[in-house]
């Protein structure tokens, strides 16, 4: 089940562990069940905490791993097989409820020690969604912390009839106690403010207390992280609030044109990105969403909505942009029941299946790529009379047979049952013609839009798209204040130049604070 070199990998990570962990194994005669049974083997067979037990649940799911410690009794279940990218989740299980420590905040080991109600997690995913291991992550480390609490991973793919039964279209989808908790990216500190309404109060008093920032960047993509790391090596006193670090790119499944770097996967970017910037000495604020700015005392105060207040002399924003809506009947009612944004995640819920892909960019045709190793069949809807893609991608997706293009459409309402997609109606740009499609889930890709609701009751000067106005070094209509990446006019959203832009508007931050006297920084604020 796992080569010579990975086992050889964790071989030296398992010598860590303190405690011993069983693998308790639920199996059936079906072919993933031979696969679990041959990994706990080769697991067990990597250190001597490790032992292979049947599992003696009668109710148990089949195949599925139960990674338990009889010392503290603790239980991390993975319901199908863990590889893919889950694999790194049954890694850190086995650590963890081992007895290696845990790389999460003190201050969140000591929220999750102090539960004491009983919450039991189930977390549906699929092996090639990248935002997936992030919250069942979260929840294995609260299993492994709290004995009070279970954590299920459950593949999708594979448990095809609870995903129907329980209506699930996108993921990761979590539930707590047998009742809907959670739909998509989700942090620790997010799981924990939920289920311990006094956990967001205390966060919000921590922040308050903090000193002020010579430079406060709000956002933790590739721009933020560049310009943290920029306003670091000044020797400035540097801060980074972000509701999740790395932002987009943590969606991202391919990068392959990073110059210098072949290939790669967002996920490990953006772990490298979080580890370049700690490397610095950087106050990175996690899970926290900017709700406005306003001049103050020091400089300009940033509210977040928990309520905290973070002063700093100078502001660099970079809070990116998200996916762009169709804005049409049913999208909302149908969004995460077959209207979907991400189809790595979500597309192998939908296998066998027919689905649709809005736009035809390179996002657009890539997707459809993409869904064409899974689903049955897919159609491309393209407004425009050409398709904006790159001629290779077009060349790729036209000699696919299960892929239809369809220009000159308009989407005009997304068709449901009430409960899931079946279809959707389009407009014959060219004949007027209404036309419907039967389907069961919709990709949306037709581009994006800056993340920057938060500032329009700001003085800051905003483009008719809602972009942050910047100059050549990156600052705005604000003395003081400068933004990078997505969220500004800078007409190329790429990940390198979202970088290139960060340092710039850190490299124009810090000019304008050696030019500061304490007179000038008063009339400033």
């Amino acid at each position: 089940m796992l080569d010579n070199n990975i086992k050889n990998q964790l071989k030296s990570h398992f010598e860590s562990l303190t405690q011993p962990v069983e693998l308790l194994i639920a199996l059936d005669d079906s072919k993933k069940s031979t696969e679990v049974e041959s990994l706990a083997n080769d697991l067990a067979s990597l250190s001597d905490k490790f032992s292979v037990i049947n599992n003696p649940d009668t109710n148990a799911r089949r195949p599925s791993m139960v990674v338990h410690s009889p010392e503290k009794n603790t239980h991390i279940t993975f319901a199908g097989v863990p590889m893919g990218h889950e694999f790194t989740s049954l890694v850190l299980a086995l650590l963890h409820t081992g007895g290696h420590p845990s790389k999460a905040s003190k201050d969140d080991i000591e929220q999750i020690q102090t539960l004491e109600q009983t919450l039991n997690f189930e977390v549906y995913i699929s092996l090639s969604c990248q935002t997936c291991p992030q919250v069942v992550q979260a929840l294995n480390t609260m299993a492994a912390t709290n004995s009070n609490i279970k954590a299920t991973m459950i593949d999708g793919a594979l448990f095809q009839d609870e995903v129907e039964q329980r209506n699930i279209l996108a993921v990761p989808a979590v539930y707590l106690n047998g009742e809907p908790f959670s739909q998509g990216a989700m942090s620790l500190t997010d799981i924990l403010n939920k289920v311990d309404s006094k956990g967001a109060q205390r966060q919000a008093a921590s922040l308050n207390e903090k000193s002020v920032f010579d430079v406060l960047v709000v956002g933790g993509g590739p721009a933020g992280a560049s310009a943290a790391i920029y306003s670091a090596r000044k020797g400035l006193n540097t801060g980074v609030v972000a509701e999740r670090f790395g932002g987009q790119v943590a969606d991202t499944l391919a990068i392959e044109n990073f110059i210098s770097i072949k290939a790669t996967q967002g996920p490990k970017m953006v772990a490298q990105l979080e580890e370049h910037v700690k490397e610095y000495d950087v106050d990175v604020m996690h899970n926290q969403r900017a709700a406005n700015l306003q001049k103050g005392s020091n400089g300009y105060d940033i509210t977040l909505e928990n309520g905290a207040v973070l002063k700093a002399k100078s502001l660099v924003l970079a809070t990116g942009a998200r996916w762009r809506e169709m804005n049409v009947p049913g999208e909302q009612q149908y969004k995460g029941h077959g209207v979907a944004y991400c189809p790595h995640c979500d597309g192998p819920l939908f296998k066998g299946k027919s689905v649709a892909v809005i736009g035809g960019g390179n996002s657009g045709i890539e997707a459809a790529i993409d869904l064409a190793n899974i689903v049955e069949h897919v159609t491309v809807l393209e407004f425009a009379d050409t398709l904006r893609a790159d001629e290779v991608l077009i060349r790729k997706a036209n000699s696919l047979k299960n892929i239809t293009i369809i220009k000159n459409a308009q989407t005009t309402e997304v068709l449901g049952d009430g409960k899931k997609v079946t279809g959707l109606s389009y407009t014959d740009r060219l004949s007027g013609e209404s036309r419907q499609l039967n389907l069961a889930g919709i990709f949306v890709q037709i581009g994006l839009i800056p993340n920057t609701e938060w500032l329009k009751d700001s003085d800051l000067e905003l483009s008719q798209f809602g972009e942050i106005l910047i100059d050549a070094k990156g600052a705005t209509s604000l003395q003081g204040v400068y933004a990078a990446g997505d969220a500004t006019t800078t007409p190329f959203k790429q990940i390198i130049i979202a970088m290139g832009a960060g340092a710039t508007a850190s490299l124009g931050a810090f000019d304008y604070l050696i030019r500061q006297t304490p007179d000038a920084e008063q009339s400033a604020a």
